[in-house]
């Protein structure tokens, strides 16, 4: 009887959520074959006598216009009762509707096969779905409840897994539409493997048709190793909305490499299946996106909020919100131990090198780097253009960033950990959003206001760069200037495939992208040889001449070489006599981590 009453009430409140949905979904996958989802809308209680339905143009955790609405079709209409309605197309990616009975079922076609974190894919091995590159709305019903149904193929052996509230069988339910959105979903025949923390889940869900069990459960060990570390950053996890956190893996040949956060999952796709050397090279994306789900998801800036689906989403924080990020997702595995010390730093000076030796710096501020996302960040053009010279990836920039200021902070008995964790408990925690001014303030208080605003004057505001020789010798890490010989712009197959980099000696003999190299000081210059290799037989500082072709005319050029400055970040060496005890100490307190 008490199991009856269970039931019961389980039902009733299933219908009560049930009738509370505002628009409901139905998607089935019967042409999965050839990418198509078959997907039935239905938005009840609509009250405007003229109603707009449309599709998003934008994702969350993307800042780009994707214009999703261009893999939808055979779209059709009907008021309540079933009877077709007159529909125009007040822009290209909404819908209007008038004479309804305030009920209008929709359906249509969606043609998916992109499975990365932006859009959608359908196949035969699954359908990974992003829900803006899926799903139609009502923005008059934004603020309602959503179900939606997924009705699996028969004999598939798919299963769901999603963020979504799950009421029963294949149905979900999302409070409002911007928890909807931001709710992706794999649909396989997927592996799991959960652990607990506290009173909290953490889920892996892995679709992998090649990985062994051994391979999965050696996989997510390292996922646990950089769970808890990152939950010693801020002392605590995030209360997640249903108790639970998902990792939606998807390590298959037909997938798209990428990484998304969301507030209570994250979609980690791969080619690479973990018997493939995925668990090597996948792990990193791990420790990226689970990083969100305090730094961009909680701690999140005002510019972000709310989340606009019809246009491209600007922040000037995306240095802190993506680069701080991308700092600690490296220093969580060397933390972990997944990644050696001297592995670490052979990561690190790849993107130290492609900041501190980019002319575009010149041109903008870590801030004004971040304003670039709608133009970089996944967006399409088809024209040219010269970020070579005036674009920094934000990722890349605020890594540099959070590093110098975590050594500035160690310097002074404090660390970038403790700042974290103060931006977590006034900020993340109190679901209070930041904004640049903000950060500035909170690093204030934490590490007093003359260091707060010399760092957000001279790094932030603008474009200095900070003594890391001296931040890294305390740290038993020497930074060593090279003057490798340097072209200044990316040469394949003979051909310029970059634009020649400010200052260097491509660009300033005049040398353009597509340009043909055919002979380097009278020598034969073919194949796929190193231009670098051949310009390093030469003296610095020697003038030599440069046969090329371009626009189907030959031409010559001369080339004064001389050096690019780059560095070199290595572990000093034990014998040392600097590497003290003290150094000793301070490089394990910030390598080393919780364990």
């Amino acid at each position: 009887m008490a199991q009856f009453f269970k039931t019961l009430i389980f039902l009733l409140s299933a219908s009560t959520l049930q009738a509370q949905a505002a628009s409901s979904y139905t998607v089935s996958f019967e042409n999965a074959i050839h990418h198509e989802a078959q997907i039935s809308a239905t938005f009840s209680n609509i009250r405007s006598n003229e109603v707009v339905f449309t599709m998003s143009r934008s994702s969350p955790g993307r800042y780009a216009l994707h214009e999703f609405v261009k893999n939808v079709y055979n779209v059709k209409v009907s008021n309540g009762k079933g009877e077709p309605l007159n529909v125009t197309r007040p822009d290209p990616y909404s819908w209007l509707v008038s004479g309804h009975d305030g009920t209008i079922h929709v359906s249509y076609t969606l043609f998916a096969n992109h499975g990365d974190g932006t859009y959608a894919q359908i196949d035969e091995t699954h359908a990974h779905l992003n829900m803006p590159a899926v799903f139609m709305y009502v923005p008059e019903l934004s603020d309602r409840e959503i179900e939606v149904t997924f009705e699996i193929p028969e004999k598939s052996g798919w299963k769901v897994a999603t963020q979504l509230k799950h009421l029963y069988g294949n149905t979900y339910f999302a409070k409002d539409f911007q928890y909807f959105m931001d709710s992706p979903v794999e649909i396989a025949n997927f592996h799991k493997r959960t652990f607990k923390v506290k009173d909290q889940y953490i889920h892996l869900i892995l679709h992998d048709d090649a990985a062994s069990q051994q391979d999965i459960d050696s996989y997510f060990e390292n996922i646990k190793k950089i769970v808890f570390e990152q939950e010693a950053v801020f002392g605590e996890l995030p209360q997640f909305d249903y108790g639970e956190y998902i990792f939606l893996a998807c390590y298959m040949p037909n997938a798209t490499g990428d990484g998304m956060e969301h507030r209570n999952s994250t979609v980690i796709p791969s080619t690479r299946s973990l018997a493939n050397g995925g668990g090597r090279t996948n792990i990193g994306t791990v420790a990226h996106e689970f990083f969100h789900c305090w730094n961009v998801e909680r701690i999140r800036p005002k510019s972000m909020e709310p989340f606009h689906f019809l246009r491209a989403n600007m922040s000037g924080e995306l240095w802190f919100a993506e680069g701080f990020t991308s700092y600690y997702d490296d220093l969580s595995m060397v933390r972990a131990g997944i990644i050696t010390k001297e592995e670490y730093l052979d990561q690190l000076v790849g993107t130290f090198n492609y900041v501190w030796t980019s002319p575009a710096r010149q041109f903008f501020n870590p801030i004004e780097m971040s304003y670039q996302a709608p133009f970089v960040d996944a967006a399409r053009s088809v024209d040219e253009v010269n970020r070579e010279n005036t674009f920094i990836s934000y990722y890349s920039y605020g890594t540099v960033l959070g590093l110098a200021l975590d050594l500035s902070l160690r310097e002074r008995g404090l660390n970038l950990d403790g700042f974290m964790k103060l931006m977590w408990h006034d900020f993340g925690k109190a679901e209070k959003f930041y904004t640049n001014d903000d950060l500035n303030q909170t690093l204030n208080r934490y590490a007093g206001k003359e260091f707060g605003d010399h760092f957000f004057n001279s790094y932030i505001f603008k474009s200095d760069m900070p003594d890391y020789s001296r931040l890294f010798k305390q740290m038993g890490v020497v930074l060593k200037t090279n003057e490798r010989i340097d072209f200044g712009a990316n040469v394949r197959s003979q051909k310029l495939i970059s634009n020649p980099k400010i200052g260097s000696p491509a660009y300033e003999s005049n040398f353009q992208k597509g340009d043909k190299i055919i002979a380097v000081d009278d020598i034969e210059f073919s194949g796929n040889v190193s231009i670098n290799s051949v310009l390093g037989t030469f003296k610095v500082g020697e003038t030599i001449k440069i046969i090329f072709e371009r626009f189907g005319n030959q031409r010559e050029a001369m080339v004064k070489i001389k050096p690019s400055n780059s560095y070199d970040i290595k572990l000093m060496a034990p014998t040392s006599k600097e590497f003290t005890k003290k150094v000793k100490q301070k490089q394990m307190d910030w390598l080393n981590g919780s364990r």
